[in-house]
């Protein structure tokens, strides 16, 4: 693991995407899905942990608002739900987490329907698959699996869609794998001229806040991760309208910096708040009728960040370069 590794990988990710999309039509990873569940599920049950986890949670929410029964849990939990041919169980592996998910998995193996998404047909987690989906994402150096992040996300909308949730870009799946890697590419290309001024405003010794709306707190997840793992720094996450009841405490306190993930109806009163305290923050995306949030150090935008299905699967990205950028500093 190192910065260079990092950075690398991060480099990869518009080609691997690319790549992906290019599989379809003739590559379909759910097309054994009607054969495997004779009627819709009464319940999803997505399982993973870290990155997975964060992953799990965001598809789980998209089922939920389609009125279909489905959850994230950890794959270390000890909670057994009951298993039967109604409960679809999900399991997603980033290439960590494997003890953990193996033995939640075998709960399920022959008594309800288990879908694997692994990085290879190899990964030894396959075996516990009726119907496994290989991520398709590069080999990555680092260790950090952020383009395998953003497959597993990816396939899980996927997934989402073929069960019933709201569908938004992911309706045309090639077509939003395709505007994701442009979208990646603009943040790549441009980081130049909006990264080194990023990293000097969020820069504090205590620690970096990523703030993002309930159905995208995947990304502070995902960026909180990175943090921690690559350049080791203090990182932590919060939803945008709770901030205001929790964080905000802290903001008083300490010398708060954020990387705020917009797009929350709550966003300006964030804003408000945290300068009152003389905190700064950067904001990623645009904000509810507004182009650019208001008091922001730095607005970072790139193309198609007005869609939610491209945000969540291309602003997570953001966090991870600034990751490469103190790491490097560091090293």
């Amino acid at each position: 693991m190192s910065a260079e590794s990092l950075s690398a990988d991060l480099a990869g990710k518009p080609a691997a995407l690319t790549r992906l999309a290019e599989k379809f039509p003739r590559w379909d990873p759910y097309a054994a899905l009607p054969a495997l569940l004779e009627d819709e599920p009464a319940q999803v049950r997505l399982v993973g942990l870290g990155a997975a986890r964060n992953a799990c949670e965001a598809a789980a929410a998209r089922l939920r608002r389609a009125g279909i029964g489905a959850h994230a849990d950890f794959s270390s939990s000890d909670e057994q739900p009951p298993a039967g041919e109604e409960t679809l169980v999900v399991g997603v592996s980033l290439g960590g987490g494997r003890r953990e998910l193996a033995t939640v998995l075998d709960r399920y193996v022959a008594r309800s329907p288990v879908i694997v998404l692994a990085p290879s047909t190899e990964a030894p987690i396959a075996r516990y698959a009726d119907l496994l989906v290989p991520l398709r994402a590069e080999t990555e150096t680092s260790g950090l699996g952020c383009s395998a992040y953003q497959h597993a996300l990816a396939l899980l909308l996927l997934l989402g869609h073929r069960l019933g949730a709201p569908t938004g870009s992911s309706g045309n799946f090639p077509g939003l794998l395709r505007r994701v890697a442009n979208a990646t590419d603009s943040l790549l290309s441009g980081a130049a001229e909006w990264l080194p001024e990023a990293a000097q405003v969020l820069d504090s010794p205590d620690g970096l806040h990523l703030v993002a709306p309930a159905e995208r707190t995947a990304s502070a997840g995902q960026g909180i991760r990175v943090l921690r793992q690559g350049p080791v720094r203090r990182a932590y996450g919060a939803e945008t309208g709770e901030w205001s009841h929790s964080d905000r405490h802290l903001a008083a306190v300490t010398d708060y910096r954020a990387l705020l993930f917009a797009g929350s109806t709550y966003d300006e009163r964030f804003a408000e708040h945290l300068l009152q305290l003389r905190g700064a923050f950067v904001a990623v995306g645009p904000t509810p009728e507004r182009e650019r949030l208001p008091g922001a150090a730095l607005n970072v935008r790139y193309p198609g960040d007005t869609d939610p299905d491209v945000s969540l699967l291309t602003e997570p990205l953001v966090a991870e370069l600034l990751a490469a950028h103190w790491w490097h500093q560091r090293s």
